[in-house]
C-alpha cells in the first residue's frame, strides 16, 4: 500500500514536468532547433559543470526556504498566498539593518540581519494567522491583499527616505560588508545555501518526528476531528504561519545578503520568491524532500536558460514558456486533488458497474 501510494505520488510529480518538457520540445521544433542538444546543454551546464552546478545551488537557497513556507502551511490545509510578502518585506528591513548598523563584526552584523528578516516575516504572517484561527477568516484573501499592501508600502519607503540619492534608480542604500555572504570557491555559492540546508533538516525532522509535524498533518485531514483529539488547533494555525513567515522572511533575508545586496522595486524577480516557491511546493508534493529536490531542478532550469541562449539560437524565454506549462499541469493537479475528482470518479463508475 505504501509502495502504491509513492508510486503515484512520483507519477504525479513527472507526468507535469514531462508533460511541459514535451510541450517545450514542440515549440523548440516549430522555430526550427533540436530539442534534444538544447535540453542536453541546459542539463549539461546546469547540474554536471562545476561552475553550473555552484550557480543552480545559490539559486536554489531561498527557493528552498519558500518553497518549504508553502509547504508547511498547504500541508495543514492553510493557503497561505502571502510568502511573496513575507520575503520582499523581510529583504527589505533586513537591507534596512544592513546599511544602517555599523562597526559590528561580520558574524554578529549578518545574524543581526537575518534575525531581523525572520521577525519581519513572522509579524507580517501575525495578522491573517489571528484572523484565520480567531476569527475564521479566509487566510487567502487575506495573505493575497497584504502582498499588494506590501508592494505599495516598500515603494514608498524605498522612494523616500530610505532612497540612495547617489543610485541611477530607485534603490536603498547598498548593505555593508559586515552583512554581506561572501562568495564561495570562486563563484556565486555562499554560506546562505547551507543555512538554507540547515533549515530544511530541521524542518525535515519536524514534519517526520516530532509532535507539531503530526498535528500539521493531522489538521490538514480534517481540523475538526483533531481539535475533538485534543489539539488546540487555532494554536497550532498561529504556530503554522509563524513558521511560515520565519522562513520567508529569511528567504528574502539571505537574498539579498547574496545576491542582490540592496532593495530594489524588482528585488523578488519575475514571477517572485514566494510565487516561484508556490511552484515548488506543488512540485514537491508539501514534503521537505520533495521541496529540496524541486528546487534544485527548478533553479537549474533558470540557469540552463541561461547557457541555452549562449550555446544554441533557442531564445532562453522558452524555459519560462516551460515553467508556465509547468505551472498550469501543476495547478489542475492541484485542484484535480482538492476536489477529490478522481475519487468521486471512482465512486460513480462503481455505481454504474453496480447498476450494470
Amino acid at each position: 500500500m505504501k509502495t502504491e501510494k509513492m508510486m503515484r505520488s512520483l507519477l504525479g510529480i513527472l507526468i507535469p514536468v514531462l508533460s511541459a518538457f514535451l510541450l517545450g520540445a514542440v515549440l523548440i521544433l516549430a522555430i526550427g532547433e533540436d530539442p534534444i542538444t538544447t535540453y542536453r546543454i541546459m542539463i549539461e551546464k546546469s547540474l554536471f559543470d562545476p561552475e553550473g552546478i555552484l550557480k543552480t545551488l545559490h539559486l536554489a537557497s531561498p527557493l528552498i526556504l519558500t518553497g518549504l513556507a508553502i509547504a508547511i502551511t498547504f500541508k495543514a490545509n492553510i493557503f497561505n498566498m502571502g510568502v511573496e510578502g513575507g520575503a520582499v518585506l523581510g529583504g527589505f528591513f533586513t537591507g534596512v539593518a544592513g546599511f544602517s548598523l555599523t562597526g559590528l563584526s561580520p558574524i554578529v552584523h549578518v545574524t543581526i540581519c537575518l534575525i531581523v528578516g525572520m521577525v519581519t516575516g513572522m509579524i507580517y504572517a501575525l495578522v491573517p494567522a489571528i484572523l484565520k484561527a480567531y476569527f475564521k477568516v479566509d487566510e487567502m484573501v487575506v495573505t493575497l491583499m497584504l502582498n499588494y499592501a506590501v508592494v505599495v508600502l516598500v515603494k514608498y519607503l524605498s522612494q523616500g527616505v530610505f532612497r540612495d540619492p547617489a543610485s541611477g534608480y530607485v534603490a536603498t542604500y547598498a548593505i555593508s560588508d559586515t552583512a554581506m555572504f561572501n562568495k564561495m570557491f570562486g563563484s556565486n555559492l555562499t554560506m546562505f545555501f547551507f543555512i538554507s540546508i540547515t533549515v530544511f533538516v530541521i524542518l525535515y525532522v519536524v514534519f517526520k518526528k516530532t509532535k507539531l509535524g503530526y498535528e500539521i498533518t493531522a489538521i490538514g485531514k480534517n481540523p475538526e476531528f483533531a481539535e475533538a483529539m485534543g489539539m488546540k488547533v487555532s494554536t497550532n494555525i498561529i504556530r503554522i504561519m509563524l513558521i511560515s513567515g520565519a522562513l520567508s522572511g529569511l528567504a528574502g533575508a539571505g537574498y539579498l545578503m547574496s545576491e542582490k545586496y540592496r532593495f530594489t522595486l524588482d528585488f523578488s524577480g519575475n514571477p517572485g520568491l514566494g510565487w516561484d516557491g508556490m511552484l515548488i511546493a506543488l512540485l514537491g508534493s508539501h514534503n521537505p524532500v520533495g521541496v529540496l529536490i524541486a528546487s534544485v531542478f527548478y533553479a537549474a532550469l533558470k540557469t540552463g536558460s541561461e547557457y541555452i541562449g549562449i550555446y544554441t539560437n533557442v531564445p532562453k524565454d522558452i524555459v519560462a514558456i516551460i515553467q508556465g506549462i509547468l505551472i498550469l499541469f501543476l495547478s489542475a493537479k492541484f485542484i484535480f486533488e482538492r476536489l477529490k475528482i478522481a475519487g468521486k470518479i471512482k465512486s460513480e463508475a462503481v455505481k454504474e458497474g453496480g447498476k450494470a
